[in-house]
């Protein structure tokens, strides 16, 4: 399992850095610095972070979900549904937010746990203490949301990271979207919990990850083409680890992280246009 400082042993490339002149710049709102140099830096995290408004919908079960939701520069842009990793809607996943927001998009992070974990211990506690059955229907409340919101298009995609790329998937099974991404998230589904699926799905794996295998990722492919969905998925690979793209964890690879990047906007792009 992934703990604060990674999934697994350190990784050798170095941090990082930052300058301070490009740290103050971006500050004061002068400067784009790449996703992965904001991410890194708590303090730029932080700041990014800052700019979504955190807002609050009701959900079945007498229960509520809160959102942080970050905006585009133009009246409308379609809406982008994050959901994040095992500890909890942080200031990582508000930043990618405010980032997705920069490039056009509605973005949505949800915050299907209430809290973000401080250690590993906690992370796995709340995860497992979540009810799968109020996640599903929250999902399908926040989709819901997107579609109608003044500032959204209609169209709606998903995209998830870990525990979250297993709910991007779950969200996409449970009510129609438009697009959805998969970062080395659980894809253990069948051919009958797949066939429902109605948009396009990319996911981006990595070949050294123990626990989201090949196996794991062959079978979804395989439970994707008996259901008449092959057309539908796009699979990468990347010589990389878990959790290859969080720039704040010890498995980050600088190269995978960026290109996967590019590739999801490309998607998004082409799917949500």
């Amino acid at each position: 399992m992934c703990t604060l400082d990674g999934c697994g042993t350190k990784s050798k490339l170095p941090p990082i850095v930052v300058a301070e002149a490009d740290r103050r710049a971006f500050l004061a709102g002068l400067a784009a610095l790449p996703i992965a140099a904001v991410l890194a830096d708590p303090v730029l995290a932080q700041a990014s972070a800052d700019r979504v408004e955190m807002v609050t919908i009701p959900t079945p079960k007498d229960r509520t979900l809160s959102l942080a939701v970050a905006y585009p520069a133009a009246p409308k842009g379609p809406a982008v549904i994050l959901i994040h990793e095992w500890w909890g809607l942080n200031d990582q996943i508000k930043s990618v937010a405010a980032e997705l927001a920069r490039e056009g998009y509605l973005a949505i992070a949800v915050d299907l746990f209430g809290r973000v974990a401080s250690n590993a211990e906690e992370a796995k506690a709340q995860m497992q203490a979540m009810d799968p059955e109020w996640a599903t229907q929250a999902m399908v409340a926040v989709v819901q949301w997107a579609r109608r919101h003044e500032r959204s298009t209609g169209k709606v995609g998903t995209v998830g990271w870990c525990f979250g790329g297993g709910w991007s998937l779950n969200a996409s099974l449970a009510t129609p979207v438009d697009a959805t991404v998969i970062y080395y998230g659980n894809v253990k589904k069948t051919a009958e919990q797949v066939k429902d699926l109605s948009g396009p799905v990319i996911g981006h794996f990595g070949t050294l990850d123990k626990s989201i295998d090949a196996s794991m990722v062959t079978g979804f492919e395989k439970a994707m083409k008996d259901a008449g969905k092959a057309d539908r998925l796009t699979v990468y690979w990347y010589d990389a680890d878990h959790a290859f793209a969080n720039p704040t964890g010890a498995r980050f690879d600088a190269e995978d992280a960026a290109l996967s990047w590019q590739r999801t906007l490309h998607f998004f792009k082409q799917t949500l246009a």
